[in-house]
């Protein structure tokens, strides 16, 4: 299925933001060039952006440019992969709790911790210390967070926690899907794997 498509026009009018706004925001990287979709229409060559990822996108720039720099912002948005973190980082900034990464590191080969794996021991904990998911649950979520990881490679993927008649499973997909369940199955927490890699970065600058 093709992505919608939001016109320059209406996507201006929706955000409230500024034509100087927005390619300001381009030439930082905050909004990235392929997003700018020329087309012909039948009053000339207009520009389009993939509808839900520019409008998550500037949501995102507007919540949080008070408070970050927009290239603190454009590093956080770029897909480039950052220096790793070790884990006594993560503990020390209280991005991963002690015992979530002790259990963490079971499962690991050893070798020292990608941004990938910085990234899985950050969810891993969040979900560990929220109380929604057992030991064997969350380590359940770890095998399909690293599987999503070599199947979309950085593109926008989400993973749905879930839970039927007492029974968890989770499962990972691309974040544009759509997802029916029946109404016995309970959505436990939608993981934006984007969102998350984004919010990790800015919070190890």
């Amino acid at each position: 299925m093709d992505e919608e498509l939001i016109s320059k026009k209406e996507l201006l009018e929706l955000t409230k933001i500024s034509y100087g706004q927005l390619y300001r925001w381009k030439r930082k990287g905050l909004i990235p060039e392929e997003w700018f979709i020329r087309k012909s229409t039948y009053t000339g060559q207009e520009t389009f952006f993939p509808r839900s990822r520019i409008l998550t996108r500037i949501s995102r720039i507007l919540s949080m440019k008070e408070d970050v720099s927009l290239d603190d912002l454009a590093d956080a948005f770029s897909p480039e992969t950052p220096a790793p973190s070790d884990a006594d980082t993560l503990i020390k900034r209280g991005l991963v709790s002690a015992d979530a990464m002790r259990l963490f590191l079971e499962g690991h080969d050893g070798s020292p911790l990608s941004f990938d794996d910085a990234l899985h021991a950050y969810l891993f904990s969040q979900v560990l210390m929220s109380g929604e998911l057992s030991l064997d649950e969350a380590r359940l979520m770890l095998d399909t967070l690293r599987t999503a990881a070599l199947r979309f490679n950085k593109a926008p993927a989400q993973v749905l926690l879930m839970r039927k008649l007492g029974v968890f499973g989770c499962v990972a997909l691309a974040a544009e899907s759509d997802v029916l369940t029946d109404k016995d199955t309970r959505l436990i927490r939608r993981l934006d794997l984007t969102a998350a890699d984004e919010e990790l970065k800015l919070k190890l600058l």
